[in-house]
Parts: structure tokens; sequence; C-alpha cells
């Protein structure tokens, strides 16, 4: 059985060295998983048809199984990428989906506002129900989210939900770092029996 590959999908950011992400990405290379990563873009560009394509062209790259993790505003791409005609065809056996933020309520200062969001294609966010298994791992004290609001996103989605307690946006500047809890969610999605295809050719 072939070991999944394991895209990383990370949110509005620059590459962050000790995001939990890129170091999850570094030690799972070094652990001999195939890894690849939709490269980090920043808030200057918010387009979000060309995050969504980055998506597909690292899944059209995979042959064989994938986990997807994805952190933050990555969740919502990823979302739309699902939602997306013209996605490619993908074995998807699961994704995790951390801390997936509320992009139609005003952020704090400092993130994209809800016009400007809307102006590059982030709004609505999509809620069919995603194509393939989801877990979502929401924070109770996520700035950029209020629980309630993950509940429902997870509720839409078909994802289950995992409460990981007051854990911020899960990202350096709440403490995070590495994150070992990713490593178990990984394992359980990779575990998950392959059905059909999340896309047919």
């Amino acid at each position: 059985m072939s070991v999944p590959t394991v895209l990383i999908v990370p949110g509005l950011r620059d590459h962050v060295a000790q995001h939990w992400q890129t170091l999850l990405a570094d030690r799972l290379a070094t652990a001999g998983t195939p890894v690849r990563s939709v490269p980090p873009m920043g808030r200057a560009d918010l387009d979000c048809a060309t995050r969504v394509a980055a998506i597909d062209r690292e899944l059209a790259a995979v042959d064989g199984p994938v986990v997807i993790v994805a952190h933050s505003g990555g969740v919502i791409m990823l979302a739309h990428w699902a939602d997306w005609a013209e996605r490619t065809r993908a074995d998807i056996r699961g994704a995790l989906l951390a801390t997936p933020p509320d992009f139609e309520t005003p952020m704090p200062e400092g993130y994209p506002g809800i016009e400007a969001l809307r102006d590059a294609g982030w709004l609505p966010v999509p809620r069919a129900r995603l194509p393939f298994r989801s877990i979502v791992a929401a924070s109770r004290n996520d700035p950029l989210a209020r629980f309630d609001c993950a509940v429902r996103l997870a509720r839409a989605w078909g994802s289950e939900l995992v409460d990981l307690g007051e854990v911020g946006h899960l990202n350096p500047g709440s403490g995070y770092g590495e994150w070992p809890r990713a490593d178990e969610f990984i394992r359980d999605l990779a575990a998950t029996t392959a059905g059909k295809p999340a896309v047919a050719a």
C-alpha cells in the first residue's frame, strides 16, 4: 500500500520558518514521507482563484493518495477548490482543517477586510459537503473565528469536529511552534480506506 503524500496548504501568510506547518513539512520529509506544499503567497495579492489553482497544480503532481493539511485561510482555499468545477482528479484520503477563520465577520486589524476578501473571490465561503473525509480542529479562543463559527462550518462540510481547547489561532503568535497533534491526525486520515477519487476523471 502506497504511503499518502501530505499536501500542506498554508493560509494568508508568507514563509514562516517556525510555523508548525513548515516544521511539519520538514519533519515528515526527513522521515521519508512524501510531502508537497502550496507556496505561501502572503497578503499582497489576495486573489482566491490563483490560490485554488495552486492547490490544483500540487494535487495534479501527486501519483497516489493524498492527505491534506490546511491551516487558517488555507482551509477556506481548500473549500473553494472542492467547489471548483475544473479541479483535478485526486485520491484524497482526508484533510485536516486547522482553525478555519471567519472571513464573513470583520477580523482584527492587520488582516484583510470583508470588502477586500469579497473582491478577491473568497466570499461567500463555500458550505457544500466536502467530497472526502475531513477533520476540523477548532480553537476556543481563536481571534479570527468564534468557536461556534467553526462548529457551523464543520457541520456544513460534513467534517468531524475536534475541540482543541484554548490554542489561539494555532500559529507562532499563539505559541506554536511544533504542533505534535498534527501527526496524530495525519496518521488517522492516512488510514482511511480508499474509496472513489474525490473528483471523477
